[in-house]
């Protein structure tokens, strides 16, 4: 009796260890993931920053192009058995995680509903829809099969810019005023992206614009953020042509007036800089933030002269977009702010308005 009673109490401190370890210790598997599409840049970003991470585990890629995927299969030395023509095989044989979207902004749709139809978490890139009509479409589906889908942006990751958050929400700047968002490149011809990507980028039907949907967005974004998650009263936007010869089906420049009761935001979007920028400037009451770089901040308050800081860098579910999804993925955290799918509607009216302002020439309210 007392060998079987040191035994029960063995198997009840086994018990009692593993109930009481940190939840970080339980959910210490790698995240299982299946890639949905390989046509977005991003993609190639992606592989080569975290295939290798030990908390990652790809276990199928969904690419319609064969040899699309061979390409990236050689470049990265993925396993050929990873590959499936289409998403609904992968998810039924992989049972994943989650999925990350690498397809044009308009198949967003598509696997956001294919996923959801299997119950699985998704990641897109931004900017989550081509059209208010898909943006509804996919909170819709989300909300059904009650996943969390959300939305990767670089600018998510700057700690610069949750920084400049922390200084508006904690009243340092006063009420905001205005925010200034410049996001842009040279251009994707210019700077060579893939010819896979450009296809797409360059094409109104499946990027949603030109400039104002692949930059556009950041602004919109951060924009929305501050102002917590707050719809502007009406969007004006102006969109240029400024390489005709380059970019004939789309704007290469895009301008956007967002205007809230007291505050007013300019995105300022352009495959026209001669350098890439996404830089921020927040202006309020009594002082301003500058976010030049994604760890670094200028801050005037009170008429004080102006100081620079450095800022740390983030940990946690704050570090990247991998951590983050995992975090959610696992119940850990809810989805909230930059890549939230509510944050993310809201960008998509903009977006979808400012399209529209720059068609008829006219202001566009919202209700």
């Amino acid at each position: 009796m007392r060998r079987l009673s040191g035994l029960v109490c063995t198997l009840l401190s086994l018990v009692a260890i593993a109930v009481s370890q940190p939840q970080s210790q339980l959910s210490s598997k790698p995240l299982r993931v299946v890639i949905a599409g390989l046509v977005h840049g991003h993609a190639s970003g992606f592989l080569e920053h975290y295939q290798h991470r030990p908390d990652l585990a790809i276990v199928g890629v969904a690419e319609p192009t064969r040899e699309l995927f061979d390409h990236y299969a050689n470049k990265f030395n993925l396993d050929n058995n990873l590959y499936y023509s289409n998403l609904d095989d992968a998810i039924q044989k992989t049972h994943p995680d989650a999925v990350l979207g690498y397809t044009s902004t308009y198949d967003h749709r598509r696997i956001i509903e294919t996923a959801a139809r299997h119950h699985v978490p998704v990641m897109v890139e931004k900017p989550l829809a081509v059209s208010v009509d898909d943006a509804r479409a996919i909170e819709q589906a989300a909300q059904s099969a009650r996943i969390p889908v959300l939305v990767n942006y670089e600018t998510t990751w700057y700690r610069s810019n949750h920084a400049a958050y922390d200084l508006v929400q904690d009243g340092s700047l006063g009420e905001v005023r205005r925010i200034v968002v410049h996001d842009g490149h040279q251009g994707p011809k210019e700077i060579n992206v893939q010819p896979e990507f450009f296809a797409w980028l360059t094409d109104p039907k499946l990027d949603g614009a030109g400039a104002l949907f692949d930059f556009g967005c950041y602004g919109a974004d951060l924009a929305t953020w501050l102002m917590n998650g707050r719809r502007p009263d009406s969007v004006t936007a102006v969109l240029q042509q400024v390489k005709p010869a380059i970019y004939p089906r789309v704007d290469d420049d895009a301008t956007v007036v967002l205007a809230y009761p007291k505050a007013v935001a300019i995105l300022q979007a352009s495959w026209n800089w001669p350098f890439d920028r996404k830089d921020m400037e927040v202006y309020g009451q009594t002082g301003y933030v500058l976010v030049p770089r994604r760890d670094v901040l200028r801050v005037r308050t009170n008429g004080n002269a102006e100081t620079e800081r450095n800022v740390p860098p983030m940990s946690g579910s704050r570090a990247d977009p991998l951590a983050y999804l995992a975090a959610v993925v696992r119940g850990e955290i809810e989805p909230s702010g930059l890549s939230s799918l509510d944050v993310n509607i809201v960008v998509t009216e903009i977006l979808d308005a400012a399209r529209e302002s720059a068609r008829t020439g006219k202001r566009v309210e919202f209700q």
